[in-house]
């Protein structure tokens, strides 16, 4: 049985993880110890800590050397992670006694993302010490990010979290969206066109129960015609372009921003039609009661304008 917490974190070092870590890349205990500069029965006994902080065996002995069975495989998934937050740590640390510079994690739905550029590059240009990394996503996953303290900040929707009210909404961006297709698609270039004949063409559509997909569903509910059958369903915005581009009789359900921007290099065409539903706003999202860091703080004030 798998110890308890409070056992695992008494028992277990820093040098632990970066024993796994060599584990994972040498395969041999040997060279593993060779890699982080300690000799073979150090290793040895390490790894004997390790297993028996864990309560249970994490790799296959073999003549051929070490090899991580599941158990194994996920806890050097979390030692990598773990490392890479301490060095993330470090980072951010010489930031604030630079007083300059820093490390900023944000999160993003596809709709947001050319909001969140222009942020970024503004901020960047005051702040070009500043190491960004900008995590596209659902809502979901972005929240259970936040949850985990991954991200400093979401760019998002909370309604679809079971406990909106573990966070707190920091500004409000309105959302409209465009049907948009490959500029070769017969429907490009007319003057006008209804949803019924969209509804005979093939779709990329979002996932079910994302923000954008219920607004098809409520536009073609209203309008009194079925979903479109046998859709290519995504949530990401290059999948998105890329479908476009290889299967021009495709039509597709997008964020405005996201289209103007490929209508702009030519990779789209937004097709004639106004939608009445509207869909709901995304805003800037915290944990409820989070400080945020001063270059979180920064971007802030860049969305905001």
């Amino acid at each position: 049985m798998v110890s308890p917490l409070n056992a695992i974190v008494s028992r277990l070092r820093l040098k632990h993880l970066r024993l796994l870590i060599a584990l994972d890349e040498q395969g041999s205990l040997h060279r593993a110890a060779q890699q982080i500069a300690i000799s073979q029965p150090g290793a040895t006994k390490a790894l004997h800590d390790i297993e028996t902080a864990f309560g249970a065996s994490l790799f296959i002995r073999s003549s051929q050397g070490l090899q991580a069975n599941d158990l194994g495989r996920c806890v050097i998934r979390y030692a990598r992670l773990i490392h890479s937050d301490l060095a993330h740590l470090r980072e951010e640390m010489v930031g604030i006694l630079e007083g300059q510079g820093g490390r900023l994690s944000v999160g993003v739905i596809m709709g947001a993302v050319p909001l969140l550029m222009r942020a970024l590059t503004r901020l960047r240009d005051v702040q070009p010490a500043l190491s960004v990394e900008v995590i596209e996503d659902t809502s979901a996953r972005l929240l259970t990010l936040l949850d985990e303290g991954r991200l400093d900040l979401a760019i998002c929707r909370s309604s679809v979290s079971r406990r909106p009210d573990a966070y707190d909404c920091l500004t409000l961006h309105d959302e409209t969206v465009d049907v948009v297709a490959h500029p070769t698609h017969p429907l490009a270039g007319k003057d006008q066109v209804d949803l019924a004949e969209l509804a005979r063409h093939r779709w990329v559509i979002y996932p079910t129960n994302m923000p954008m997909r219920l607004l098809l569903e409520r536009e073609l509910a209203a309008a009194g015609l079925e979903f479109p059958r046998y859709p290519v369903e995504t949530a990401s915005t290059f999948a998105m372009f890329s479908l476009l581009q290889e299967d021009p009789s495709l039509v597709a359900l997008m964020p405005a921003d996201a289209a103007a921007f490929g209508e702009r290099f030519g990779m789209l065409s937004r097709l004639p039609l106004t939608l009445a539903s509207r869909n709901e706003p995304y805003g800037v999202i915290v944990r409820h009661g989070m400080a945020l860091s001063p270059p979180a703080q920064m971007l802030l004030d860049e969305l905001r304008r």
